[in-house]
């Protein structure tokens, strides 16, 4: 369903921007469907993979994060008619205990997307204050007991780093208790994942980047993980939607005046059964496009 959506809406389009080029899934379906293609992505090993991949093919890539100012300039150069962002970790980064993501047994707290990015998960959690801690555990992990996971964290640092999985998974399992699981350890990490590099902010910025760099009638298609990621995608076409985004409050229009688009999607399209035989990682995933007007 994923792949025959994003192949629907990109049909007839001429210029793609891949904004998080990954193992170069998302570019092969473009490129398939006829489209030049600009690839982007944060990580060096994905852009040196797609790089490889598609020699030959009508695709440029470039080594950055799609809401860098210097990438969102290259992107409105490039005047696409179709955007698509596929968010979260991608199985190259999963599947490289030396990257840090995964949740076996005695990896590194790494989990940078851009290994040139100076700080780890290591060096994020040895830094970062309990009320922030609270706040991203709460927020990005959707958990209830995040001061007290925030508090153990900050208790067991004092006596020596979390340096690896088995740190925070321990760290969280004291919290969480012994029926504590995959699951709550994956959602936790992944919560770490999120404030490490930053990736909700980075939507924010480069979503409505994006949107304005599209050509009329240009379609954006974002794949979300996780209910942040989903929220800011939901709200933002909501609002493109809409005619007016002026303050209830406020008597007279003084706003656009009129919608910039529409949404696609009315619900979220979800993988079938199939595709997450195939990949279960995309279990999770919701897919929204918006089409500008």
């Amino acid at each position: 369903m994923l792949v025959s959506a994003l192949e629907r809406l990109c049909s007839g389009c001429r210029r793609g921007v891949d904004g998080t080029a990954g193992g170069g899934g998302h570019v092969a379906v473009l490129v398939k469907a006829g489209l030049a293609v600009l690839a982007i992505d944060r990580d060096e090993e994905a852009v040196a993979a797609t790089r490889s991949r598609f020699a030959g093919d009508d695709v440029t890539v470039l080594h950055g994060r799609f809401a860098d100012a210097a990438v969102r300039r290259d992107i409105v150069r490039f005047r696409p008619d179709f955007a698509v962002l596929d968010l979260g970790v991608s199985s190259l980064q999963l599947d490289a205990d030396r990257r840090g993501f995964s949740l076996r047994r005695g990896i590194a707290l790494d989990m940078r997307m851009d290994p040139r990015q100076p700080d780890t998960a290591a060096d994020f959690l040895a830094e970062i204050s309990e009320n922030e801690l609270t706040r991203v555990f709460r927020e990005f992990g959707d958990e209830r007991r995040a001061a007290a996971l925030a508090r153990e964290v900050i208790r067991r640092r004092a006596d020596r780093p979390l340096a690896t999985s088995d740190d925070l998974v321990n760290a969280i399992r004291a919290v969480l208790g012994p029926r504590s699981g995959t699951p709550d350890f994956a959602r936790l990490f992944q919560a770490v994942r999120i404030a490490v590099n930053e990736e909700l902010s980075e939507l924010q910025v480069g979503l409505p980047a994006i949107r304005d760099a599209l050509a009329p009638g240009g379609t954006l298609v974002v794949l979300t993980y996780h209910s942040g990621e989903d929220r800011i995608v939901k709200h933002a076409f909501r609002d493109w939607a809409r005619s007016c985004v002026c303050p209830p409050s406020q008597p007279v229009c003084a706003c656009r005046g009129e919608p910039l688009g529409r949404v696609m999607t009315k619900k979220p399209t979800r993988p079938t059964v199939e595709e997450i035989a195939e990949n279960p990682r995309a279990r999770s995933a919701k897919l929204r496009a918006f089409r500008m007007t």
